[in-house]
């Protein structure tokens, strides 16, 4: 099995990272998959998002019968798997055979596979391995995914006399769902056909979500009319998606289309919905950064839409009950101030950048005040002389030495801002009471670097 997973390579089978044979094992790691049979028969699966996950099986076993001219030989619901972006993925490869090997495995150990003979075709139940010789390379497998099909939407359970039933099957599948399970291995509907079938117009594969799948990855290369008729297949399928899917496949390629696409606001409309159901730390790590970026596009409706609705969201972080949270918000504002209207910096920002400098935390209140140096020159010059000389003469004062120090520092770096008239009346006494400061000495130095006269 080793070898057909170095060997067979296809998105659709199971990713080998390594192996490691020994006297006694064989040690084999893959990508991270879990068994398609804990979502059956839990029944967590949507109709489509089965569709779609048969679809990508039909797809694996095309290019197994007809690329690889091979027999799978085990396609049952415990030999599929699902990845860590909720794609389902082909396994139990231990029987698979090319047909052309006339001592291939299958015809030696197909009857040794475990519980393999409920899902054997009539011919090979009847007569043996042998008998797939003179029958269409596919019709093995066909035989077998029409079994799938009918455990897939049935909870994983399947009888003797459930065979060929519709119970639960969607009812455009039905009349090829039957022909994979043809009793004729020859007159019987290869898997290859059934793809053909379901992706004519209005066919049952021809659903939202997998031309979805089908046409995200090159969304940045779209024409604008193209990428609108994508986006259309997005809102059809938003609401009811496979989150692990959206998470790991369309959401970073809509954030490449935003930042790099120019996939514009609609894009990053629907880079936000998908957010809404990712966790803290995955917003933080896959959305955050992008959004920060964002603030430097040069689209302006982007810009507008960035300014009017994420910003609103980043300042909750203000009076998060996390101290952490809190601080690393105030930092953050250094990094988006030169893309903010004035309107918001001399309005929202500084009600928000007032509350922390009276933190019970002290290093939010000294964080505070380098915040309110560094961007003091993007404030108004109104708004500038009325705050930041309040600001800045009561962090003189504050119990913790380096918001104390921070506050002259900032002094020092915005000196030239401020009127002589409010250096002479308001911020001189202050600075002269630091000169008191017993705590540390390179406090005064820094004092009087800051009031140097010329």
């Amino acid at each position: 099995m080793v070898r057909k997973l170095k060997t067979l390579r296809h998105p659709g089978i199971i990713r080998l990272l390594d192996a490691v044979e020994t006297d006694t094992y064989i040690y084999i790691a893959t990508e991270r998959v879990i068994p398609l049979a804990w979502h059956v028969r839990r029944k967590s699966l949507s109709v489509e998002t089965s569709k779609w996950g048969l679809f990508t099986v039909a797809n694996t076993l095309r290019f197994i019968n007809d690329e690889a001219s091979s027999v799978h030989g085990n396609i049952r619901i415990s030999s599929i798997f699902t990845s860590e972006s909720g794609e389902w993925r082909v396994g139990g490869l231990d029987i698979l055979s090319s047909m052309k090997d006339e001592a291939a495995i299958i015809y030696t150990y197909g009857t040794l596979t475990p519980n393999l003979s409920q899902y054997m075709p009539p011919e090979v139940s009847k007569s043996g391995w042998d008998s797939i010789k003179g029958n269409p390379t596919s019709a093995t497998d066909s035989y077998a995914f029409g079994l799938l099909i009918f455990q897939v939407y049935n909870g994983g359970s399947l009888s003797s006399d459930q065979i060929g039933q519709t119970k639960n099957v969607p009812p455009n599948i039905h009349q090829s769902y039957k022909g994979l399970l043809n009793t004729n291995p020859k007159a019987r509907l290869s898997v290859t056909h059934f793809l053909e079938q379901g992706r004519r117009n209005g066919g049952f594969f021809e659903t939202p979500l997998i031309r979805l799948s089908e046409g995200v990855e090159s969304l940045g290369l779209k024409s604008d009319a193209e990428r609108a008729e994508l986006l259309s297949e997005l809102d059809e399928v938003s609401e009811d998606f496979p989150e692990d899917f959206f998470k790991m496949k369309i959401l970073p390629e809509l954030l490449k289309s935003v930042e790099f696409g120019g996939g514009g606001p609609k894009v990053f409309g629907y880079v936000m919905k998908i957010g809404a159901k990712l966790t803290e730390d995955e917003y933080e790590s896959r959305i955050t950064p992008v959004v920060v970026r964002l603030f430097a596009s040069p689209d302006r409706q982007m810009r507008k839409i960035v300014n009017d609705k994420i910003f609103p969201q980043m300042v909750t972080g203000f009076s998060d009950i996390a101290p952490v949270v809190r601080e690393q918000t105030v930092k953050a504002v250094l990094t988006i101030i030169t893309k903010l209207s004035d309107r918001t910096i001399n309005g929202d920002l500084l009600k928000h950048l007032a509350r922390t400098s009276n933190d019970e935390q002290p290093g939010i209140r000294t964080n505070t005040t380098i915040c309110l140096g560094k961007i003091s020159r993007n404030l108004g010059v109104n708004t500038r002389q009325k705050v930041l000389v309040t600001a800045f003469t009561r962090s003189l004062k504050d119990p913790f030495v380096h918001a104390r120090n921070a506050a002259l520092q900032a002094l020092a770096a915005t000196s030239d801002l401020f009127p002589e008239e409010d250096c002479a009346n308001r911020l001189l006494p202050a600075l002269c009471q630091s000169l008191l400061d017993k705590e540390r000495y390179d406090i005064i130095k820094l004092l009087l670097s800051s009031v140097d006269l010329e």
